[in-house]
C-alpha cells in the first residue's frame, strides 16, 4: 500500500537548519488552515452488513465459520466515508457487484502527514498541525485488465486547484498555482481527488487517505517486504541505517525506509519517488507470489489492516468494491505493471509539470493503452545487476541522472512495442517485474 513521506518525523536536534526543500520551507500558513468533519455515513457499515449476511450463511453452510467471522470482523472495522463528486460535481455512487469490477478502475491513494492519531513517536498532534498529502498517488488499470499504472505525484509540484467542495456546505475558492500537497489540508480528500482529476484528464471514483500507522500495520501484515539497496543508507531525520544489500523491512522500519529522502539519491523528494518505487515493485512480486495469494490469514491481515487504518471514500467502504478491486489485479502480469514519476522540471521553490510529456502518458491511459517507459529509473534507483529481465536505459541517461539532458523524448505515439506507447523519457520510472536497489546517500554526502 502507499508509503508515507513527511520530513516532520525528525530528532528535535535536527528540525532546523538542514534541508531547505523539505518540511522546514513550508509556509507556516498551513498549519492555521481549518480543518473540516468528514460527512459521516450511518449506513457505510450497514452495508457492509448485509453483504456479510449472505457470504456468513454460505461460510456456515459449507462449514466455513473462520471466514464468516473474518468477514464481519473487517466490515466493522470500516470508518466512515468520505463522499467524492466527479468533475461534473455529482456525487460517486456507483458500485460493482462482487467479482472483478466490471471495467476500468482510477484510484487515488493519498499519504497524509497527519499526526492526529497516531503514536507520539511520529510527533505532538497539537503542534504538528499540517494535514499534507506528501504522497499522492493514482492506480489506473485499465478496461480489460490487462495492464495497471501507478502515478507518483510529487509534493512540491505547482498546479492548479479547482474549486472544491466543503464538507461543512458550499465550496472552496479555486487557487491557480499551489503545491500539490496542500490540496489536502485545504478541502481534503475530495479535494485532492478533483485537483488529479483535473490535473489528468481522468475521471476518479475512488480514493484512500492513510497515515503512518497503516503503512506499519500493512507491511508487518505482509511480513514484512525485502528490499535491496545498492549503497548505504544513512539518513539522521528517519534514523535509518542500511547496509548495502538485502533487507526484510515491517513495521516501523518500512515506514522510516519510504520516508527516507536525505539518505537516497540526491537527498530530494524525486529520489525519494523512485525509493519507494522499489519498494513497491518487490512488495508487488511478494504479493503475487504464490505464497501470498494462497494464504488466506495473510490476505486476511491485509483487510483488516486497510479498513483500521484507511481513510475510504464513500464508494470504497462496502466489502464488494474492496473485493471487486483487488480482483482486476489478479492476473495482471507484473511486467504490465508500471511505477511512474509525473513528468517534472525544476523552478523555483519547487517542480513543475513537463506538459506535452503528461499529455503522452494521461492520454495513453485514458484510451487504456499499455505504455512502455524509454526513461532512466529516477535518482532514487539502480537496476539490480542480477536482475535478469534488466535492460539499458535510454540512449545517453543513466540510472540515475536526468534523462531529459541528453536523451531526446520518444514519439508518444509510437506503438512499435508490441502494442504498447513508448513514452518520452522524460517519464521515469520502473515496472513492477524489474528487480531495483535504492542507491543509498551516507552522511559524507549530505
Amino acid at each position: 500500500m502507499p508509503p508515507i513521506t513527511s520530513d516532520a518525523v525528525e530528532p528535535a536536534r535536527n528540525r532546523t537548519g538542514r534541508g531547505a526543500t523539505g518540511r522546514e520551507g513550508r509556509s507556516r500558513k498551513l498549519s492555521t488552515i481549518a480543518r473540516h468533519g468528514r460527512l459521516q455515513r450511518p449506513s457505510a457499515v450497514r452495508t457492509g452488513l448485509k453483504i456479510i449476511a449472505s457470504t456468513l450463511a454460505v461460510a456456515l453452510v459449507s462449514g466455513g465459520i473462520v471466514a464468516g467471522i473474518a468477514l464481519w470482523d473487517v466490515a466493522a472495522s470500516v470508518k466512515p466515508g468520505v463522499a467524492l463528486v466527479d468533475s461534473q460535481g455529482e456525487a460517486v455512487t456507483d458500485l460493482p457487484a462482487i467479482g472483478a469490477y466490471p471495467g476500468g478502475v482510477n484510484l487515488l491513494i493519498v499519504g497524509s502527514d497527519s499526526r492526529a492519531g497516531q503514536d507520539p513517536v511520529f510527533g505532538d498532534a497539537e503542534e504538528e498541525t499540517g494535514n499534507l498529502n506528501d504522497v499522492t498517488m493514482l492506480v489506473h488499470i485499465s478496461e480489460d485488465h490487462s495492464n495497471a499504472t501507478v502515478v507518483s505525484f510529487p509534493r512540491d509540484m505547482f498546479v492548479p486547484i479547482p474549486s472544491c467542495p466543503d464538507p461543512a456546505g458550499g465550496s472552496f475558492d479555486s487557487m491557480s498555482r499551489q503545491k500539490i500537497n496542500t490540496s489536502l489540508s485545504y478541502g481534503g480528500l475530495a479535494c485532492t481527488a478533483l485537483t488529479v482529476s483535473q490535473l489528468t484528464g481522468l475521471e476518479i471514483p475512488f480514493a484512500a487517505e492513510v497515515q503512518f500507522s497503516g503503512v506499519m500495520a500493512m507491511s508487518t501484515a505482509l511480513g514484512g517486504v525485502t528490499v535491496c539497496v545498492a549503497d548505504p543508507i544513512e539518513d539522521e531525520y528517519t534514523n535509518t541505517f542500511l547496509s548495502a544489500g538485502e533487507h526484510t523491512l515491517e513495521g516501523y522500519e518500512a515506514l522510516q525506509f519510504l520516508r527516507t529522502r536525505h539518505g537516497v539519491g540526491d537527498g530530494s523528494d524525486l529520489s525519494r519517488i523512485s525509493n519507494q518505487q522499489v519498494f513497491l515493485s518487490a512488495m508487488m512480486q511478494q504479493i503475487k507470489s504464490a505464497e501470498t495469494l494462497t494464504n488466506p490469514g495473510t490476505l486476511y491481515s491485509l483487510a483488516k489492516a486497510a479498513a483500521q487504518n484507511m481513510q475510504l471514500s464513500d464508494s470504497l467502504t462496502s466489502l464488494d468494491t474492496m473485493i471487486a478491486i483487488a480482483m482486476t489485479l489478479r492476473d495482471v502480469d507484473l511486467s504490465n505493471i508500471a511505477f511512474v514519476q509525473y513528468p517534472n522540471a525544476a523552478v523555483e521553490g519547487g517542480v513543475e509539470p513537463i506538459d506535452d510529456a503528461a499529455a503522452a502518458l494521461f492520454e495513453a491511459l485514458g484510451n487504456d493503452q499499455p505504455i512502455q517507459l524509454s526513461g532512466a529509473t529516477g535518482a532514487g534507483a539502480v537496476t539490480n545487476p542480477t536482475d535478469p529481465t534488466a535492460v539499458d536505459p535510454a540512449e545517453g541517461a543513466d540510472a540515475g541522472g536526468d534523462p531529459a539532458a541528453t536523451a531526446p523524448p520518444a514519439d508518444a505515439t509510437d506503438t512499435s512495442a508490441g502494442g504498447a506507447v513508448v513514452l518520452p523519457s522524460t517519464v521515469t520510472g520502473q515496472t513492477a517485474d524489474q528487480r531495483t536497489c535504492s542507491r543509498g546517500r551516507t552522511l559524507d554526502d549530505q
